[in-house]
């Protein structure tokens, strides 16, 4: 197990909601913010962790309001013929094409980024540290939301789907390797709660062909509640500043709307703002 050191960011998934996060990472790029040890992304979480530590600014939010609105992505008729929902593939293909990833300034950073992600053969989470060669994979791995993105995508011989199915904000995790200090940027207001599901019995049709992620998908809430109550009530010697949306923060996660999207990743800025602030007071 890899150990990592008492300072450590967690960056929640949500999709689109995910601009959020975008524009704090972007304002701590802007300050030259960076005191972690550590780096834990989810899905979208993952990938604004990428460009933030790939040291781009602006390069997500291209992605938010340009690429993610494109008809390419977002393929509702290939869908409802036995398709993905979420054409990850051509997103990947057509963002590392016109934007890239600065894979040298990525190599040169020695600190940890772990990609949450889950197995798709037994619904059990890991954490990956993959080098620059094998981060676009699994960046994808850990978005490929099951049944969105239906067969998952392959990392050194095994299946993995979004990292989102079994730990959505790997706390727990970064406190088991020695976080102490841990910031978690969320994606979600601070009063926000997950409820279960409402559709089991699609659920369970619809992952037949993986039956040891229908558990995981079914029982997501709780988990995420879970990580919520240790947020507010962390262990003895554990400090957790959480980083989050304002109550009236109402963003769907797959907003289409351009403006909505741009308002969001400004609410991150200033959000950005205080975070270094709370950061430097404790």
């Amino acid at each position: 197990m890899k150990q990592v050191g008492s300072r450590a960011l967690i960056v929640e998934g949500g999709a689109m909601r995910g601009v959020f996060s975008c524009g704090v990472l972007d304002h701590f790029l802007e300050q030259d913010f960076s005191p972690f040890d550590s780096f834990w992304g989810v899905s979208a979480g993952a990938s604004n962790l990428a460009a933030y530590l790939a040291k781009m600014p602006g390069r997500n939010l291209k992605i938010y309001l340009d690429y993610s609105l494109r008809k390419e992505f977002l393929r509702p008729g290939k869908f409802l013929r036995g398709g993905d929902l979420m054409d990850l593939d051509w997103m990947w293909n057509i963002t590392l094409k016109e934007l890239g990833i600065d894979k040298n300034v990525l190599s040169a950073d020695p600190r940890p980024f772990f990609l949450g992600v889950t197995r798709q053969d037994n619904g059990k989470p890991e954490y990956h540290t993959p080098d620059v060669d094998m981060l676009v994979e699994t960046m994808k791995a850990s978005s490929a939301l099951p049944v969105m993105y239906r067969h998952g995508v392959e990392l050194n011989g095994v299946r993995y789907v979004d990292g989102g199915v079994t730990d959505a904000i790997p706390v727990a995790e970064a406190i088991r390797r020695g976080a102490t200090k841990i910031m978690v940027l969320r994606s979600r207001p601070a009063s926000y709660r997950k409820p279960a599901g409402k559709f089991g019995g699609l659920t369970r049709r619809m992952l037949k062909d993986h039956p040891a992620l229908i558990e995981p998908m079914l029982s997501r809430h709780i988990r995420y509640n879970q990580t919520l109550d240790l947020v507010d009530n962390p262990p003895d010697g554990v400090e957790i500043i959480q980083i989050c949306p304002p109550e009236n923060f109402r963003l769907k996660r797959l907003s289409r709307e351009k403006a909505p999207l741009e308002a969001a990743y400004h609410l991150g800025v200033e959000a950005g703002k205080e975070a270094v602030m709370r950061w430097a007071g404790t």
